[in-house]
């Protein structure tokens, strides 16, 4: 298809290695996916999808998906899940846009969208009147519930947080609050990716495509599962992150160091407080029998940690997290986000892909965190202006250029 090349990456010399997989070893190549989504769930999905290699035309309004102008917290959406898309701009409140995707749905091999199920069907991009003419369509619905009395609802990811017990388990007791990542719009997302997969290998053996399904909802659940099966199995609520909790573990926290950092160092078997004992204790500490066992350290938290804390206040934050490593026990810096832009171990991984955004501006957004054969999947297309590929992808159902440019002059493709 033509266009595939634009935007693509520059920042590499062709005969220099890289940390990612060669086009042709992608495990996707060759599948097809119109992407009909918007926000986060459908685009983090078709990212999915993208970067492991399929063909991921991405339908977007006249004027473009609507992330593309959003500020704020919403100004990332559109650069981390648009790359390796090309971008198809129409109407499709228009009958000739409409029939437009449609007939671009017939050559795909997946479809993914995330609007309400209604919304679709009125433009005859439903499941059942696509897979009637294409029977090997894997189509992908991401949605706020799954089949249930909830089914029919709208859903936000906070909404499910709110609702699912997670933002409560997040929050302190009194005042829930939502993990600011949008955790079930990706990886509801993937999931849906992943139910598509399967269905993709199914579809080897029966020649038929299947409706693949995934929930915010019921995404929110599994993330949530293990603290139902707590309270259920110890008859005691897991307590909320919020609130003063007592970590299973004597040694299970976050320490200040003397230039003004802060660690989080723990200490979770009778090895490891053996090896802090060795390296950062003084010497009666690991003959103290009251820090013995697992059980006796976590009994002497109150007087554990703040001794622990001292003891730590006098490393500089740069050598203890050096001497922590030599040790192999867990530990991490305390961090915000936009510091891991500058991480070692991301940047000599290929975990940080440098995109250029359509206004020119550069950025750095994250690789999947996948390795095949210990290569990382990269960028192939940068994130796309509105309509780059509009033109091409007409070319390729076999519009002529007079009827490419009736379509323009009439508002119902863009380019």
């Amino acid at each position: 298809m033509g266009g595939g090349d634009h935007g693509a990456m520059t920042d590499q010399q062709p005969d220099a290695p890289t940390p990612y997989l060669p086009a042709d070893q992608l495990p996707l190549r060759g599948i097809r996916v119109l992407e009909l989504s918007h926000m986060i769930m459908g685009p983090a999905g078709g990212l999915v999808l993208a970067d492991l290699g399929a063909e991921v035309i991405k339908v977007e309004p006249l004027d473009g998906d609507r992330t593309r102008r959003l500020k704020g917290t919403g100004i990332g959406y559109f650069p981390v899940f648009s790359r390796n898309k090309q971008s198809l701009a129409v109407d499709l409140k228009s009958a000739d846009g409409q029939a437009l995707v449609r007939r671009l749905a017939l050559g795909c091999d997946m479809l993914i969208e995330n609007f309400r199920d209604d919304s679709l069907a009125q433009y005859g991009l439903d499941y059942d009147t696509l897979a009637a003419e294409n029977p090997g369509l894997i189509y992908i619905s991401l949605k706020g519930f799954l089949s249930g009395p909830y089914k029919q609802r709208t859903a936000l990811d906070e909404v499910v947080q709110m609702m699912g017990g997670m933002a409560h388990i997040n929050g302190a007791t009194g005042a829930p609050q939502r993990v600011a990542p949008s955790v079930n719009d990706i990886l509801g997302g993937t999931f849906g990716v992943v139910g598509a997969l399967a269905a993709l290998h199914d579809r080897q053996r029966t020649g038929r495509g299947r409706h693949v399904r995934a929930g915010l909802f019921e995404n929110n659940l599994l993330l949530v599962a293990q603290f139902i099966a707590q309270q259920q199995l110890s008859g005691a609520a897991p307590v909320p992150m919020g609130d003063k909790r007592t970590p299973p573990w004597g040694v299970y926290d976050i320490f200040d160091t003397a230039d003004g950092g802060r660690v989080f160092v723990a200490v979770v078997s009778d090895a490891n407080w053996q090896t802090f004992c060795r390296d950062f204790l003084p010497p009666p500490w690991k003959d103290d029998a009251r820090l013995h066992s697992a059980i006796d350290r976590e009994a002497a938290r109150p007087w554990l940690v703040p001794a622990v804390a001292e003891v730590l206040r006098t490393w500089k934050t740069a050598d203890l997290c050096a001497a922590l490593e030599a040790s192999g026990l867990s530990y991490g810096p305390i961090r915000q986000p936009h510091d891991l832009v500058a991480d070692p171990h991301l940047n000599a991984g290929g975990a940080l892909i440098p995109t250029t955004m359509p206004g020119g501006e550069q950025i750095a957004t994250a690789a999947l965190p996948i390795e095949f054969d210990g290569l990382k999947a990269g960028k192939r297309l940068d994130p796309q202006p509105t309509g780059a590929q509009t033109r091409s992808i007409l070319e390729d159902l076999g519009l002529t250029e007079a009827q490419i440019a009736g379509l323009i002059a009439a508002r119902v493709v863009a380019v």
